[in-house]
């Protein structure tokens, strides 16, 4: 009886084993065509990455006429210019040597203030433009100054050497000039004019030609002055101190 049950319980584990192995050869086989399709299938997959970096640099390389451009324009000032057709980098208004345009005549209301106390002989006067428009706009050197009406009138001398940076005004700022216009004493006897208004041409900058006349009324209360070959005038400035102070020395 045990030897007949020993036998039995052998032979079922004989099938056991059997299947057992069979089952586990089916499942090598199975895992061994998975395996061999996703080494298939992961190929081109695997090989991504490294293709990739390419892709990357072509990539970055066709975004940087799109980046170029914008920084063109903005950092470095050359789209202006060419914008305004002119060749020289940064300046659109001749050679001023900045990129604002030159003043214009048309484009700048005037002022005189006399500067000598009452009862004085008015020899000093402060000179001064606003500039109308919003756009900044250039002075250079000083005005071409006459005391009394047309071209063939004398040129004022300037006092010294105008000082050669430019003044730029912004719209609706202003700048100034000082003007000395007599330099006799009352019953001298050197000759002298007198004169109801003063007249400027504005100084252009390289390459540029600019029409029109600036007329500066005489203030309030005083019909005429006396002029004579000691007027002097400064430079613009961008403050009255600048403008007045070497002709209050006169």
């Amino acid at each position: 009886m045990n030897s007949t049950t020993f036998r039995a319980r052998s032979g079922r584990r004989g099938l056991r084993g059997a299947a057992l192995g069979a089952a586990v050869v089916a499942a090598l086989l199975t895992t061994t065509a998975c395996q061999g399709d996703d080494t298939g299938a992961a190929g081109p997959s695997a090989t991504a990455p490294s293709t990739a970096a390419p892709s990357g640099s072509a990539s970055a390389g066709g975004s940087t006429p799109t980046t170029a451009s914008p920084s063109n324009d903005s950092g470095t000032g050359t789209a202006g210019p060419t914008a305004t057709g002119t060749g020289d980098s940064g300046e659109t208004g001749g050679g001023n040597g900045t990129r604002y345009a030159d003043c214009e005549a048309d484009g700048l209301s005037t002022a005189v203030e006399l500067q000598d106390p009452a009862g004085e002989t008015p020899r000093h006067f402060l000179l001064t433009v606003t500039n109308g428009s919003k756009t900044p706009c250039v002075l250079n050197e000083a005005p071409i100054l006459r005391l009394k009406a047309g071209n063939d009138a004398p040129i004022v001398e300037t006092l010294g050497e105008p000082d050669t940076e430019p003044v730029v005004v912004e719209g609706g700022g202003k700048a100034y000039a000082g003007l000395y216009v007599f330099g006799n004493d009352e019953g001298g006897e050197a000759e002298y004019d007198q004169s109801d208004r003063f007249t400027a041409t504005l100084v252009a900058g390289e390459g540029t030609e600019l029409r029109g006349t600036l007329v500066f009324d005489l203030p309030g209360g005083l019909d005429t002055v006396s002029v004579d070959d000691a007027a002097r005038v400064n430079g613009w400035a961008g403050t009255e101190g600048l403008a007045m102070r070497p002709i209050t020395q006169l």
